[in-house]
């Protein structure tokens, strides 16, 4: 980290507020036109006259191109610097945004939303870019705030049922500007482009660039340690089943509770908005109390709610003689979720993810603190793939056992494994230390996995 002296102090934090507040306004607008078929797919579903598994990969590959670059981009970002990086990123995604408001196939929209998930590969961009100008002590609360762009996921949800209801199926000007669903993307087109100049305006000419000059294997050495795959791991849990859960509650609230689009996209809002907003939360409680005992607080919050997300609704029947029950059958214990409580155990769901989040990044600087842009990204990379899977997994475990709670085991036994894997972890570095460092996790993980 660049240190800086006492009198340029105050254009130190101003440079630094600069780079926090366009990254995460930007990646805000990134997240939303990644994840916005979470929203278009319920009316891009009834034009093409897609099923589940289609309409399941149609945000998947959009997932799974705002994935697989993270790590490059990281390293980009940390080479070349984040504001010019994060810049390009903005114009290129722009281009796909156009075409998917145009499209005519579900092949071909396919294709355009792969590309347009490009936009998701902003997050190891902006991450790399704030470490390097936030000094350590405060790192996991820049980093929180930064995250907390992943509210993004909520903005189709609450303009896109409107805009489509609102704008006319042929749009304007002789269809230039496309209506319906296809308004929605044009119009992040536009600013995505907006973005991109005011980012370029308003941050700092002279950015930091910490793996300027570094070789490449270098900066990929820290790759080979096992304790980035296990953090990898635990942000499929947090980010990835973030990721396809947002894209993936619209649906199950229509198909599941016969709610209408605007109401389901509205009820998904309540898991987006702690899952997003509560990740500063989560950075500040990782500096005070330390990352490990969030992620525990974390993963037990998610089996507790995703345990009673995961029981299917119906009753146990018991075969008794027929004295007791006349036709010799008794139903015991009748369970039914309905939509309120589905919701509440969601927001639960929603609330760990959002603090887990920043737990889990606040690893990366300290443990790494000259491989953020390297290590971030492969990290942000796996868990976003993680949101690239499951969706198709969702589907598939649905369309064979015909339960839709099959959603949420799926949640439960990927938490289920991240959990026992760190808390093993952690017993063995326990047993290798000395007794007086028992329960001081944070100390302790550094001794190696």
């Amino acid at each position: 980290m660049v240190q800086t002296s006492p009198s340029a102090a105050p254009s130190e934090r101003k440079a630094r507020l600069e780079v926090l507040t366009l990254s995460t306004l930007g990646f805000t607008l990134m997240f939303a036109v990644w994840l916005m078929f979470g929203v278009l797919g319920v009316p891009i579903r009834k034009e093409f006259g897609l099923n589940d598994v289609q309409l399941s990969w149609l945000s998947a590959v959009a997932i799974l191109n705002g994935s697989i670059w993270r790590l490059a981009a990281g390293i980009l970002a940390d080479r070349y610097g984040g504001k010019v990086i994060f810049t390009a990123m903005l114009f290129l995604t722009a281009i796909p945004a156009f075409l998917v408001a145009h499209v005519s196939s579900y092949q071909t929209l396919l294709f355009y939303a792969f590309l347009v998930g490009f936009a998701g590969n902003a997050f190891s961009v902006g991450i790399a870019w704030n470490s390097a100008w936030f000094p350590k002590d405060q790192q996991g609360l820049a980093l929180g705030v930064f995250g907390a762009g992943n509210v993004g996921a909520s903005v189709t949800k609450f303009i896109g049922p409107a805009l489509i209801a609102l704008t006319p199926a042929a749009g304007y000007l002789g269809g230039v500007i496309p209506g319906g669903w296809r308004f929605v993307p044009f119009l992040y087109g536009v600013l995505l482009i907006l973005m991109g100049l005011a980012m370029w305006a308003f941050t700092p000419r002279a950015d930091r660039k910490p793996g300027r000059g570094r070789p490449l294997g270098e900066m990929l050495r820290p790759l080979r340690n096992v304790r980035v795959w296990r953090f990898s791991l635990y942000y499929v849990v947090v980010f990835g089943a973030y990721v396809a859960l947002s894209a993936w509650l619209p649906k199950y609230y229509v198909d599941v509770f016969g709610l209408p689009l605007y109401q389901a996209a509205l009820l998904t809002a309540l898991f987006i908005f702690p899952a997003s907003l509560l990740r500063p939360l989560g950075g500040y409680l990782s500096d005070r109390f330390g990352a490990r005992r969030v992620m525990y607080w974390t993963f037990g919050t998610l089996l507790f709610s995703s345990w009673l997300l995961s029981m299917p609704d119906g009753h146990i029947v018991l075969y008794l003689p027929s004295k007791y029950e006349a036709d010799g059958m008794r139903e015991v214990l009748p369970y039914t979720m309905t939509v309120w409580p589905f919701t509440l155990l969601v927001f639960l769901v929603g609330v760990a993810m959002g603090v887990g989040k920043a737990a889990v990044y606040k690893h990366i600087p300290e443990y790494f603190p000259s491989d953020v842009g390297a290590v971030g990204g492969l990290v942000g990379m796996l868990g976003a793939l993680g949101g690239f899977f499951l969706p198709p997994l969702f589907a598939y475990t649905q369309a064979v056992t015909g339960m839709p709670q099959t959603t949420f085991m799926v949640l439960f036994a990927l938490t289920l494994v991240s959990a026992i894997w760190m808390h093993l972890t952690v017993i063995s570095l326990l047993n290798k230390a000395a007794p007086q460092l028992r329960g001081k996790f944070e100390h302790v993980e550094h001794g190696g996995d």
